[in-house]
């Protein structure tokens, strides 16, 4: 006999996170540190001074993971990775998955939304890799 048990929207999402399913702190630290120097690199200026907030994808990772931002504010993710493709998509929104990113490419989305909790994910690497992030929109 199969059990076979269905997971939707937040419930998948909590079970993919659940403690042991992540990555160390420590870990994602350094992954994003490296990132950031990436971004640095093919950019010359820190994400931190660019006029959106920015969310880069590297090693399989969403950099910070989380986000809070106001309503308006546009986001924009960008791939710093050396050869891997992502993308983002807000599946529990109902969103559309956006395009393949390659290295270098990046997508943007204006956040004129209620405010609440938008968990997305990496359409090629949220089950292999738990890739999964939030935006926070605050009021």
């Amino acid at each position: 006999m199969k059990l076979i048990l269905s997971l939707t929207g937040a419930a998948l999402i909590a079970a993919l996170i659940a403690p042991g399913a992540a990555m160390a702190a420590g870990d994602k630290a350094k992954i994003c540190a490296k990132a950031e120097k990436r971004y640095q690199k093919l950019f010359g200026k820190p994400s931190s001074k660019e006029d959106v907030v920015i969310v880069k994808m590297y090693k399989y990772t969403f950099c910070p993971m989380e986000v809070t931002v106001k309503p308006g504010t546009v986001v924009r993710w960008v791939n710093v990775d050396f050869a891997t493709s992502h993308s983002t998509w807000f599946k529990e929104a109902g969103k559309e998955e956006s395009e393949r990113l390659f290295p270098e490419e990046k997508t943007e989305m204006k956040f004129d939304l209620p405010p609440g909790e938008y968990p997305y994910l990496c359409g090629p690497h949220w089950q292999s890799d738990n890739m999964i992030g939030k935006v926070i929109v605050a009021p």
